[in-house]
């Protein structure tokens, strides 16, 4: 089959072992991101399947009409990225793998960093030293402190263990039923969402992005917090109502640690989340390890390979094979 792989910005994915997997088809890699649809349908105009790095390009009605050689377009995990329906009238079968009870380590371990990173003042103390200076402040510690865990899922829960290990208190809110499942699991539930905010020093989202959690946290929810609280969000920018933490941290009050935003790749270095001090930035890199990307290709390749033998899996709209 004639595969193309779209957004490996570093040419990751030839380099690791999963990249065999595709030995047998004409396989063409982008390394740069085409955001405009007709552009990126010219690019694609040969492709039979196509193959996603999750969230990065939208694959919409626009596009799909523009290829009709494609039958196939492959990926892992959630797909609010991609047409489901403009996929079916065109033909061409999403096949993604939910990877049921297997979290990303990855989102995990970042998340565990940035707070970390955020307690220590990390990125600061070492441009203060190669500058020339020596400390520039003294940081915090993570021990004691409470960590609130918004959304009763598995990254969470790696999450968790992690922050257990460093001797914090854990607390949890989610959905009714996240709580409830909490509650029967002997987790420890805010006796309120408001306590929730209230009463966390680190309040981490990990929630995933729907119709039903856009706009999920709200500007009363970060002015709950207390001051000089963290606010890590590695899940999805949608996740927070629009200009709610551009509002929050204005008020130079709390400190945020964000992984996602609305608009990416962001390559504004005006943007307010990347200029206050009271944010530590990083450029959506929680999934982004050479070992989470060898694991979840190895199951997207294996999709490429079930298709081209006629025996596809993980098919998230199968009435376009049985058709």
């Amino acid at each position: 089959m004639k595969v193309h792989i779209l957004d490996d910005w570093f040419d990751t994915l030839r380099g690791l072992p999963c990249f065999e997997m595709l030995a047998g088809h004409d396989v063409t890699v982008w390394t740069d991101h085409e955001p405009d649809p007709a552009r990126l349908a010219t690019r694609l105009a040969e492709a039979e399947a196509v193959v996603l790095i999750r969230e990065r390009t939208r694959i919409g009605a626009e596009l799909l009409g523009r290829l009709p050689k494609l039958k196939l377009v492959s990926q892992r995990s959630v797909y609010p990225h991609v047409d489901v329906p403009a996929c079916t009238a065109n033909g061409v079968l999403l096949c993604s793998n939910m990877h049921a009870g297997s979290p990303s380590y990855a989102a995990a371990e970042l998340t565990l960093g940035l707070m970390l990173a955020s307690f220590r003042q990390i990125p600061e103390q070492a441009a203060s030293l190669r500058a020339g200076n020596w400390m520039m402040g003294v940081g915090r510690t993570l021990r004691g402190r409470t960590l609130g865990l918004y959304g009763y899922g598995r990254i969470a829960g790696a999450v968790a263990d992690y922050a257990k290990a460093l001797g914090m208190d854990v607390q949890w809110w989610s959905s009714e039923a996240g709580r409830a499942r909490a509650r029967a699991d002997g987790a420890r539930v805010a006796e309120s969402r408001n306590a929730f905010f209230a009463t966390s020093d680190v309040v981490s989202l990990h929630v995933r992005l729907k119709p039903a959690t856009r706009g999920l946290i709200t500007g009363d929810d970060l002015a709950a917090m207390q001051d000089r609280a963290l606010f890590i969000n590695t899940s999805r920018a949608g996740l927070v109502a629009p200009d709610a933490l551009e509002a929050e941290i204005a008020r130079g009050r709390i400190f945020a640690a964000v992984d996602v935003f609305d608009q990416e790749p962001l390559r504004d270095p005006t943007h307010p989340l990347l200029t206050h001090p009271n944010v530590l930035p990083t450029p959506h890199i929680g999934y982004v390890t050479e070992d989470e990307f060898d694991l979840q290709f190895t199951d997207i390749f294996e999709q490429v390979n079930a298709f081209a033998a006629g025996e596809p899996v993980h098919m998230i709209n199968p009435e376009v094979w049985r058709a």
